[in-house]
C-alpha cells in the first residue's frame, strides 16, 4: 500500500513510533502514554484494532514469540517507517502553513 496522501490518526502515529523497538500490547500502551505526556491513552480495543490494520498494511510485523507466552511483540517495518516519514512531512507542512497564516506559535 502506498503511503502517499494517507493521513494517519494521532494514535496510529504514536503506535508506529513506539514500535521502532519490539514491544507487546501493554508496552505499546505505556510507550504511547509516555511519548504523549499522558495525553493519549489507548484502550485495549483501540490498540488491537489498530495493530490488526497495521499488520494488514504490512506497516508492522508480529515477531515470533516464545512458545508458551501469550504476549506477542510487534516491530515497525520499512514501509511503516515510510508511512511515519510521510506523516511527519504532512504535519510539518500543515504547521508551517498554519503558523504563516495565523502568525501564531504553540508557545505564544
Amino acid at each position: 500500500m502506498s503511503t502517499e496522501n494517507v493521513a494517519l490518526t494521532e494514535a496510529v502515529t504514536y503506535i508506529l513510533l513506539s514500535l521502532y523497538e519490539p514491544l507487546h500490547g501493554y508496552g505499546i500502551m505505556q510507550k504511547v502514554q509516555n511519548l504523549s505526556g499522558g495525553r493519549v491513552n489507548l484502550a485495549a480495543g483501540t490498540l488491537y484494532g489498530a495493530l490488526n490494520t497495521l499488520l494488514e498494511r504490512r506497516w508492522i510485523e508480529a515477531l515470533p514469540g516464545e512458545k508458551n507466552s501469550r504476549k506477542k511483540e510487534y516491530l515497525i517495518t520499512q514501509s511503516g517507517k515510510e508511512a511515519v516519514r510521510a506523516e511527519l512531512c504532512r504535519l510539518e507542512e500543515l504547521l508551517t502553513n498554519g503558523r504563516m497564516i495565523s502568525g501564531g506559535d504553540c508557545h505564544d
